[in-house]
C-alpha cells in the first residue's frame, strides 16, 4: 500500500513549528517585559529620594556668650588746642612721634607775651614801692589809713595781673597734656593759630576699648572681669583676649540697652579705630549635647530639626541652650549619635525619603575592604 504526499500535510508540519516557535517568543518577551517593568520602579523609587547630608549630635563643651560689634577706641584722647594766638615759630612732632605728658609740641612768637610781662612788673614794682613809702609815712601820721589800704588793694591787683601775663607767655609753649602717639597734625611752622583752635591730636594707645550697646535682658549676665574675646576685620584669623572693664547699671529708656565696656591691651597689632567683632563668654558647660546650628529650620515656628530615621526625615521639636561658634545646645528631643540633616532641608517634608551623601561611598568602602581581607588572608597562608 503506497503513501501519498500532499501539499496540504506538508503545510500543516510547517504552520505547527510557527506556532510553536511565536509562542516561545512571546513567553520570552513577557518576562523581559515584567523585568523591565519593576526595574523603572526600583529607579523611580531611589530617584525620588532627597540628597541631603547629616551630621550626629555629639557631646562636647559649649560656652554661652553675647557677641557684638564695635570699634576700638583709645582709652585716653586729647585734642590739644592753641591757648593763645600767634605764629608758629617751631612744629617739634610729628605723626606716629610717641610723646611724654609736659613734652614742648609747637612754640608760637612770645614777643607780644613777653612785652605784656614786662609791662605789668613795672607797674607792680611801682605800686611795692608806694606801698613801702606809704606804710612809713602812715607811722608818722602823715598819710591816711585809707591810702595805704587803697595803695596795698592796687598792689594785689598789679600783682595778680603779673601773673596772668607770665601765664600767657608760658601759653606760647604748646605742651602735651597727656603720653601717648600723635595722631594728626594740624599745624606747620609759619602758620598763625587762633586761640583755642586744635593743632594736635594725641591718643594713647597703650590701652584700647570697645564699647558694646547691650539689650537689658542681658544685665544679669554680664559682669567685670569677664572674658572677651576679639576679631578684627583688619587682622584674619587673629584673635585677641580682653576682659570686660566697665558694665553701667543704667539702662537707657529710650534704647533699651545699657553700656558695656570691654579693654584690651594696646601693646598687640589692634589699632584704634579697627572694627571688631567682640564674644563675651559668662557661662561654659563641660559636657553639651549639640549639633551644627545649620541643621535648624527657619521656619518661623518652634525650634526643630530633621532626624533621619530608616531612611527618612522625620521633623523633631527641640528645646536649646546655649549657641556658641556655630553649635547649638540641645537640651531635649535629641540622643547621642542620632542624624540631622544639615544640607538640603527645604527639599523635605515629614517623612520624605532621603539619600544621605556619602554613605553609599561609605558602604562601597567597607565592602571592599571586607572582600580584600580573606583574599590577603589566604594570600599569607
Amino acid at each position: 500500500m503506497s503513501r501519498l504526499l500532499t501539499p496540504y500535510g506538508r503545510t500543516g508540519s510547517c504552520t505547527a513549528a510557527l506556532l510553536v516557535t511565536t509562542v516561545l517568543l512571546l513567553g520570552g518577551c513577557k518576562a523581559g517585559g515584567e523585568e523591565t517593568k519593576d526595574k523603572p520602579k526600583e529607579e523611580q523609587k531611589a530617584s525620588d529620594a532627597v540628597p541631603v547630608e547629616v551630621a550626629k549630635a555629639a557631646r562636647r563643651a559649649i560656652a554661652a556668650s553675647y557677641t557684638g560689634t564695635a570699634s576700638l577706641e583709645p582709652r585716653a584722647e586729647s585734642q590739644v588746642v592753641a591757648k593763645t594766638s600767634g605764629v608758629a615759630l617751631a612744629v617739634m612732632v610729628e605723626e606716629g612721634e610717641r610723646v611724654s605728658a609736659g613734652q614742648p609740641l609747637v612754640r608760637l612768637d612770645p614777643d607780644r607775651a613777653r612785652l605784656a610781662v614786662a609791662q605789668s612788673e613795672a607797674q607792680m614794682r611801682k605800686l611795692e614801692n608806694s606801698y613801702q613809702r606809704a606804710q612809713k609815712l602812715v607811722q608818722q601820721q602823715l598819710v591816711s589809713a585809707a591810702d595805704v589800704d587803697q595803695l596795698r588793694f592796687d598792689l594785689e591787683n598789679a600783682r595778680a595781673q603779673y601773673r596772668m601775663a607770665t601765664l600767657e607767655l608760658s601759653y606760647t609753649t604748646v605742651v602735651a597734656p597727656i603720653s601717648g602717639v600723635v595722631a594728626s597734625r594740624d599745624i606747620k611752622p609759619g602758620n598763625f593759630v587762633q586761640i583755642n583752635s586744635p593743632i594736635i591730636r594725641i591718643v594713647d594707645a597703650g590701652k584700647l576699648e570697645a564699647t558694646l550697646n547691650v539689650p537689658e535682658r542681658e544685665i544679669a549676665k554680664l559682669k567685670p572681669g569677664q572674658a572677651v574675646e576679639l576679631l578684627a576685620d583688619a587682622l584674619p584669623g587673629r584673635r585677641f583676649a580682653g576682659v570686660v572693664g566697665r558694665v553701667s547699671p543704667v539702662v537707657d529708656t529710650g534704647t533699651g540697652t545699657f553700656r558695656v565696656v570691654a579693654s584690651f591691651s594696646g601693646e598687640s597689632e589692634l589699632q584704634a579705630g579697627m572694627f571688631s567683632r567682640l564674644s563675651i563668654n559668662y557661662d561654659q558647660r563641660a559636657d553639651a549635647l549639640v549639633v551644627p546650628r545649620t541643621a535648624l529650620l527657619e521656619d518661623g515656628g518652634e525650634p526643630a530639626v530633621y532626624v533621619v530615621r530608616e531612611g527618612k526625615a522625620m521633623r523633631t521639636q527641640l528645646k536649646l541652650g546655649y549657641d556658641d561658634a556655630g553649635w547649638i545646645e540641645v537640651r531635649e528631643g535629641l540622643k547621642p549619635g542620632e542624624e540631622v540633616v544639615v544640607a538640603g532641608k527645604a527639599a523635605l517634608r515629614e517623612g520624605s525619603a532621603v539619600q544621605v551623601i556619602g554613605q553609599e561611598k561609605e558602604k562601597a568602602v567597607a565592602s571592599a575592604a571586607a572582600v580584600k581581607a580573606p583574599a590577603a588572608q589566604a594570600a599569607k597562608q
